[in-house]
């Protein structure tokens, strides 16, 4: 893990390299940090080494085809050459804009659910691809459709050192969106009969 002075110019670099594109797709699907601080760069950093071609979204203005998101008070930067889809560094999100297009908005709004769960899970990714099919389901945006929407998404990529092979993180999602799916169908069954009393003319008895 990296730490100090060191880290931060390290991380800095990485993230240089990847808006270039040097880095291999196959490779470099999403830039995420180790979990400390002091491993990435600052919002303001990050936004100097993009130069005309980043742009800053203050929390709660971003909108992914006309549906607001928002992930705490993070901001998000649209970085059209950003060698993935989205990556996230501590405190705000990076989102390609450019790569996004075409997508379908339940995918969108997953890739942006998902660096999201980065900052409040760490660098895990089956656990941020968790966060975000959780949090849809929650927020009513994925259905059925969206998840093998999602799949379809993600069966292409191969996989790395940090990210399982697509089809792997395919089924775990699916298997997760059923078990939500099903358990707030049984929640709904279980739930009690109104017991509002009808209002009458006399008193109650």
């Amino acid at each position: 893990m990296r730490d100090g002075r060191a880290g931060l110019i390290l991380a800095l670099a990485g993230a240089l390299v990847i808006g270039l594109g040097v880095v291999s797709p196959a490779r470099a699907q999403e830039w995420v940090y180790e979990g400390s601080p002091s491993s990435g760069p600052t919002l303001d950093e990050y936004l100097k080494s993009l130069g005309p071609d980043g742009k800053l979204i203050a929390h709660g203005a971003l909108k992914l085809d006309g549906k607001s998101v928002n992930c705490g008070t993070r901001p998000t930067v649209l970085n059209p050459n950003f060698d993935s889809w989205g990556g996230a560094f501590p405190g705000f999100l990076i989102l390609n804009n450019k790569k996004m297009n075409g997508l379908s908005a339940q995918v969108k709004l997953y890739i942006y659910s998902h660096e999201c769960g980065h900052q409040f899970i760490g660098a895990d990714e089956t656990k941020a691809d968790l966060f975000a099919i959780r949090r849809g389901v929650r927020y009513g945006w994925l259905d059925a459709q969206g998840i093998e929407e999602i799949c379809t998404f993600i069966s292409q990529l191969k996989g790395d050192a940090v990210h399982p092979p697509g089809p792997q993180r395919c089924e775990t999602m699916r298997k997760y969106y059923r078990k939500l799916v099903d358990e707030d169908a049984g929640q709904q069954a279980k739930a009690p009969a109104s017991t509002t009393k009808a209002q009458t003319l006399g008193p109650a008895q």
